[in-house]
């Protein structure tokens, strides 16, 4: 943040304060430090930071957007803020996305503690060895077949079982209850 500008923009009520942010961002090139809420009156002060020309134009654009919407309370743009400062910018009041590289802490992964639940996943293997399909319809009841006739394979039509290779097996069985249409 040192050597950055800052902008001020306090209005009065949340609404001309979103509005006042999002003409900001939209119109020049400058950060979203964030937003601080008073105790009391309703004001809030959005914050932002970049260099003075943007923070600039943002902080005109932004006090012309919330004057439609509320009323702008005050503004300020500090170019080339002092060095120490960043506690005030960025204090815990302030709510919002960005902060500062120097206070950033690294984030590392936390160890799993064996107390915790793991969580399992069964395995299931599938047997790819038949080729069925959702179509074929198994009837666990016997069938009569008095008015069917299955044909005797001839001994033309019937290959050699080969032991490399699977074996293809083609059993369908007719639709119970279905009618040709």
């Amino acid at each position: 943040m040192s050597g950055q500008s800052l902008g001020l923009i306090e209005t009065v009520g949340m609404a001309a304060a979103v509005e006042a942010a999002d003409a900001a961002m939209k119109s020049a090139n400058v950060s979203l430090v964030g937003y601080e809420l008073t105790k009391g009156g309703g004001m809030v002060t959005v914050k932002l930071e970049g260099e003075v020309g943007a923070v600039n134009a943002a902080v005109a654009a932004a006090i012309s957007a919330a004057s439609r919407v509320g009323r702008v309370y005050a503004h300020k743009v500090i170019a080339r803020t002092a060095q120490h400062i960043e506690h005030i910018i960025h204090s815990s009041e302030t709510v919002g996305i960005a902060q500062p590289e120097s206070e950033a802490p690294t984030a590392s992964p936390e160890p799993q503690s064996e107390e915790a639940p793991s969580q399992t996943i069964p395995v299931v293997n599938l047997d790819t060895s038949t080729h069925a399909s959702c179509m074929d319809v198994v009837d666990d009841a016997p069938q009569s077949t008095e008015h069917e006739q299955q044909p005797n394979p001839s001994a033309e039509n019937i290959e050699p079982a080969k032991p490399d290779a699977p074996q293809e097996v083609t059993k369908k069985s007719p639709r119970p209850g279905g009618k040709k249409r």
